[in-house]
């Protein structure tokens, strides 16, 4: 039983790719036992697959009623569900909401996909460059004249998706909790990552906002909110949004001419940037580190992601930790009443088949007559 604020939930994942992993890692960090249903006969188990750490994995032959008669079964003592199939797909199995809340009626059954689970384009295939394209998101990330820039996989898969079902889930076991009914929750990455944009559009209605990307104060648009490359060829991330801030940075800078004055001037902007591009070659970026970091400028050096470990705040928190020779991201948030923790690496397909049925209340004879079966 894993420590944490969820400790005791009981989750059951169908394996998927991407949020839907990455959704179960941090149920399972929270303290969650989380059964992970992996195709029988798949590949998997690398220490590398970080998001799917801290799960068991139970195989299953899907095609066989007598394995989805046993998914049933683990159904029913569940707390939740989570898939990222496409819409239909987990009736198809006999596995669909209203078979499952049937068999438990407190069940939250959470679905996760691109474009949700109704709308003209509900059945067709994306991934997050697409999902993100819908809402605003991609359009506004890039430089001027230049064509949008994709975040990763932030917006949409991890942040639109996994981040909103994870909340929609554990909302949802709530209210379960309180009036005995589950729910499904309907996770659309589009819908989700529309949401993160909720400031965005607030400034696009009110007209401070330009619909040209990397022109705007947030968007790299501004002298005082962006990158700068350094003698190195190494890079610094500046915000200095606030008077104050823009201040200090001005001190340390040495950014005394006039023109300085006119932070707000958009005008102005790309000339100060373009004289902020020169100050900045004219040292190292552990240079600039000594000077600026830990002040109010609101400053940090831009890290590769081999290099984040080894920064020492990210040490001092141990924000990144190292398991089995792997250097991966240490659980958050963090709870100072029930401590969460990594719970193991991930696992390789059907490694826990059985132990995992077992705990969760199947007979050796049951288990016996799902082997017979092929459904295990």
């Amino acid at each position: 039983m894993g420590k944490g604020p969820l400790s005791g939930v009981k989750v059951i994942e169908f394996a998927g790719i991407g949020p839907g992993p990455f959704c179960a890692m941090l149920l399972s960090d929270m303290g969650a036992d989380v059964i992970r249903i992996d195709r029988k006969g798949g590949q998997g188990g690398s220490k590398y697959d970080i998001t799917s750490r801290g799960r068991r994995s139970v195989a299953m032959n899907l095609k066989s009623p007598d394995a989805v008669e046993a998914c049933l079964k683990l159904i029913e003592s569940a707390d939740i569900l989570q898939e990222g199939f496409r819409p239909g797909v987990m009736e198809r199995l006999g596995l669909g909401p209203d078979v499952c809340l049937k068999r438990n009626p407190k069940l939250v059954y959470g679905r996760m996909t691109g474009w949700g689970q109704d709308g003209p384009l509900a059945s067709a295939a994306g991934h997050d460059i697409n999902y993100i394209s819908l809402t605003g998101a991609l359009h506004a990330i890039g430089r001027p004249g230049e064509r949008p820039v994709p975040p990763l996989n932030l917006v949409g898969d991890f942040g639109g998706g996994a981040l909103y079902l994870a909340m929609g889930m554990l909302a949802a076991l709530h209210e379960a909790q309180r009036s005995g009914k589950g729910q499904v929750v309907d996770a659309a990455m589009t819908d989700g990552a529309t949401s993160l944009m909720a400031m965005f559009y607030g400034f696009t209605a009110s007209g401070m906002w330009a619909d040209e990307h990397g022109t705007n104060m947030l968007d790299g648009g501004a002298h005082f909110y962006d990158t700068y490359e350094t003698k190195d060829g190494k890079w610094i991330s500046l915000g200095s949004i606030e008077p104050q801030f823009y201040a200090i940075l001005r001190e340390k800078a040495g950014l005394t001419d006039a023109i300085w004055d006119a932070q707000m001037d958009r005008a102005k902007w790309p000339e100060m940037k373009e004289k902020l591009i020169e100050v900045f070659k004219t040292k190292t970026r552990d240079e600039w580190c000594e000077i600026m970091e830990g002040t109010d400028i609101c400053f940090a050096p831009v890290l590769s992601i081999k290099e984040a470990k080894d920064h020492a705040h990210n040490k001092a928190r141990q924000t990144i930790v190292e398991r089995d020779g792997v250097a991966q991201p240490n659980i958050a948030p963090r709870f100072f009443g029930t401590p969460s923790e990594i719970q193991g690496p991930a696992p390789a397909v059907g490694e826990h088949t059985e132990s995992a049925l077992e705990d969760w209340g199947f007979s050796g004879s049951d288990i016996d007559a799902l082997k017979k079966a092929d459904a295990i």
